[in-house]
């Protein structure tokens, strides 16, 4: 991996060519508690868009894998994670690039394209839905089940198991909490009304944490909406379904 500075914080990231030709530029942003290899290159999504011939470029989010960790909440805004993302832009000389986030990278690639809509050629929105507005989502629990003595500990199922996945992933605990504590930020009906860039909103039908999709790309004016079927947010992620829909998107953008 190869590291850069963001306003004082390091942040990690890969950078594949395409097979074939120049290649245009995705950037992949990774979910709570995961890093880039979890989300996107165990998943394969890193092969099938390097082998559909874009050049694909993943970084760790702060708090996470290689990248720097900081246990202040307040480091963890959206926009400030947002900001990362496009300062390794800066830093690769991309103008811009399509943006694909899943579930707390995708409310981060929200945050991007709303602040930044000319870096941001396309927006993929995976397993997040109208919970980017309406602000539910992941249990209020979290923070203390990364804080408990042992995920047995912990009594809420899904945030049990989103513990148990963060020592499956090695990931610094105290991190994780510090950033659910200060990433759980929502965009109103408004703003996500401005967002302007081609979009497409990815959820599994069975996908209880991210809210619907459909009524999430409702509000935004050039989305659509892609259903991921019997998949819930764990499984979707990596769906065949999933690549194809985001391939024939990404092909049919402008």
């Amino acid at each position: 991996m190869q590291t850069f500075d963001s306003d004082g914080v390091t942040i990690a990231y890969i950078d594949a060519a395409p097979a074939r030709g120049p290649g245009d530029p995705v950037l992949l942003i990774h979910g709570f508690a995961s890093n880039h290899a979890v989300n996107w290159v165990n998943t394969f999504w890193v092969r099938t868009l390097t082998e559909a011939g874009y050049r694909v470029v993943a970084l760790d989010n702060r708090g996470h894998g290689r990248s720097g960790k900081l246990y202040d909440p307040e480091a963890y805004a959206s926009d400030l994670m947002a900001e990362d993302a496009r300062r390794l832009l800066d830093h690769l000389g991309l103008p811009r690039a399509d943006v694909m986030g899943y579930s707390m990278g995708a409310r981060i690639t929200a945050y991007l394209a709303l602040l930044h809509p000319d870096r941001v050629r396309a927006a993929l929105l995976g397993g997040l839905g109208i919970h980017l507005v309406e602000g539910r989502g992941l249990p209020a629990g979290i923070p203390e089940a990364m804080e408990a003595q042992g995920s047995a500990a912990v009594a809420d199922p899904v945030a049990r198991s989103f513990r148990i996945f963060a020592e499956q992933t090695r990931s610094d605990l105290r991190a994780l909490a510090a950033c659910m504590r200060g990433s759980r930020q929502t965009l109103s009906r408004a703003e996500v009304a401005q967002i302007d860039v081609p979009t497409l909103v990815s959820v599994g039908t069975t996908d209880t944490v991210a809210g619907s999709g459909p009524a999430l790309a409702a509000l935004i004016p050039n989305a659509r909406a892609l259903d991921i079927p019997n998949r819930d947010h764990n499984l979707a992620v990596g769906d065949k379904i999933h690549k194809k829909g985001v391939l024939d998107f990404l092909a049919a953008r402008p």
